[in-house]
């Protein structure tokens, strides 16, 4: 998607680019990702069976999620929307959302491992100079390492500036210490990237005084898991306990990472709107094929406007929440942060998506409860977007202040 013929706002017709990728995508889904799910069957999707007993997942899951994410970087899907000069495809923030969202649509398990999520390598990692692009960015765009975002902390969760992760300069390193939280991917990263303040709020204002430190595996130690239902083993605490770091591990300018970690944000509110869409989009085809297949009163479910009216909702908010993504991906391919556009995108498509879920569970009645039906799944996840990247009430209280209140 890109500007209309008269350059003057969004057209929504899919390029013929994008179109080619979506089209490759089904067919990486097919060949490649449904026969390594194939062979764990119910292990992947019985939460029962894909984990250790402390919610961490299985060596025999992880090793499928690998090998999903290495075929996809080797086919250049995995991370395309990385520029070009680090390895990517450089692909348009639309083809992405594009992506993201007609891979929701899939219900193939481990479908959602193909593109790069919080595991891989964000434009922020594109900052690596020197050795870090051989350690680091390299083996992350292979899907050789995985990495995590390590923002998030106790007492501190969306008002990041206000984090008590310190970092101070000792010679030719820095000691960091510092408790952060809900950190996805912690349990299984290579190499964490660690957000610390370097200088007091006082001296560098709110926003800045902030650094983004690479940190190794073997270098922090792992909390508990946080085990969220619908992301059980996906979480975890990372406690940093005079950690020493030297100082080429600095990821991007001291003292400037604030807005880095903002832009992280931004691009995962994409993603994740997108994710929230195409599964949305995706339930409201199974309650219409149910609502059409299933009788009650010797009529079609579907003839009764308690019915309809709900799936109808859902196709009208759906469309809606499609439109705003579009623009907010338009946006920032225009170069636009996309503040508002995407703090709406990710407010609007999430709950979207959660009643959407709920809605499509009460079509289907009992049978949408049960453990052989994904519906609960997604219900679930819905539920975990409205949290991550960013609440619903961070959602709104910064639409308010991008308009003026």
């Amino acid at each position: 998607m890109g500007r209309s013929a008269n350059d003057s706002g969004v057209a929504f017709d899919i390029d013929e680019e994008t179109q080619l990728i979506l089209r490759s995508l089904d067919e990486f889904v097919e060949q490649e990702v449904e026969p390594i799910a194939a062979e764990l069957g119910e292990t992947l999707t019985n939460p029962r069976l894909g984990h250790e007993p402390d919610g961490r997942l299985t060596d025999e899951v992880l090793d499928a999620i690998g090998r999903v994410r290495k075929r996809s970087a080797e086919a250049g899907y995995y991370a395309m929307n990385m520029p070009s000069d680090v390895g990517g495809e450089d692909v348009s923030a639309v083809t992405w959302y594009r992506a993201n969202k007609r891979l929701a649509t899939s219900a193939v398990p481990l479908s959602n491992e193909v593109l790069a999520g919080p595991a891989g390598p964000k434009p922020l990692l594109a900052a690596a100079e020197s050795d870090q692009i051989e350690n680091y960015l390299e083996p992350a765009m292979r899907a050789e390492k995985t990495t995590a975002f390590a923002q998030t902390e106790p007492g501190v969760g969306s008002d990041s500036p206000n984090m008590d992760t310190h970092a101070e300069k000792d010679g030719n390193e820095w000691v960091l210490d510092g408790t952060k939280q809900w950190i996805t991917n912690a349990p299984y990263a290579d190499f964490i990237q660690v957000f610390a303040r370097t200088t007091p709020q006082a001296e560098a204002g709110r926003h800045g005084g902030i650094t983004c430190f690479i940190v190794e595996d073997d270098e922090f130690e792992l909390g508990s898991l946080n085990n969220a239902v619908g992301s059980v083993g996906r979480q975890a605490e990372v406690r940093l306990d005079d950690v020493r770091v030297p100082a080429d591990r600095v990821l991007g300018d001291v003292d400037a990472a604030f807005y880095d970690a903002m832009g992280f944000l931004g691009l995962g509110r994409l993603e994740i709107g997108a994710q929230a869409i195409g599964s949305a989009e995706w339930l409201l085809d199974r309650a219409t094929e149910f609502a059409t297949d299933r009788e009650a009163f010797d009529r079609s479910i579907g003839d009764f406007q308690a019915i309809s009216h709900k799936i109808a909702r859902g196709r009208a908010n759906v469309y809606a929440a499609d439109a705003a993504g579009l623009r907010c991906a338009w946006t920032l391919d225009g170069g636009d942060p996309a503040i508002a556009e995407s703090s709406i995108l990710k407010w609007f498509a999430t709950n979207t998506f959660w009643e959407v879920a709920d809605d499509v569970i009460q079509v289907h009645g009992s049978s949408g409860l049960a453990e052989e039906n994904p519906f609960m799944d997604r219900l679930h996840q819905a539920r975990i977007f409205r949290i991550v990247e960013g609440t619903d009430e961070i959602q709104l209280n910064t639409i308010a202040s991008q308009y003026g209140l």
